[in-house]
Parts: structure tokens; C-alpha cells; sequence
């Protein structure tokens, strides 16, 4: 199955910084019990769906942040 990108790069920013914070909360105790295993769960996420371009949940939408560049 090709997964086609489907996350511009404002999103993906956004996604890695909030997935970041998340973590230094968790890091630094901000955040504990099962508060933290759910945001930490959620901060995964949002890094792996960063890293690879492609969010499954925009597909029933069809939802593209991409920017459509063209073909010079």
C-alpha cells in the first residue's frame, strides 16, 4: 500500500512541536499517571504522523494540508 503524503510542512511543525512540549512535560514531571501515558501516546502519534507526511485520519475527509506546488 503507497501512502500518499498528505501533511504540508506548517502541519508537520506544528505536529513535532506540540508532540516536543508534550514530551518535556512528561520529562520534567509536569505531567503524571495516566494523564501523561494518554498525552505521551498522543505526542507518538503526532511525531511518527509528522515524520512520515501522512495523517490516515485526513483521508475519510479529504483533508490535505500539501501545498500543491507547479511543475516549473
Amino acid at each position: 500500500m503507497h501512502m500518499k503524503k498528505n501533511m504540508g510542512s506548517t502541519d508537520r511543525l506544528i505536529r513535532t512541536t506540540i508532540a516536543l512540549l508534550i514530551a518535556i512535560l512528561y520529562l520534567t514531571n509536569v505531567v503524571t499517571g495516566t494523564t501523561a501515558l494518554v498525552l505521551v501516546g498522543i505526542s507518538l502519534i503526532l511525531f511518527i504522523t509528522s515524520a512520515i507526511g501522512f495523517c490516515p485520519l485526513y483521508l475519510p475527509f479529504g483533508i490535505s494540508t500539501l501545498k500543491n506546488r507547479a511543475k516549473q
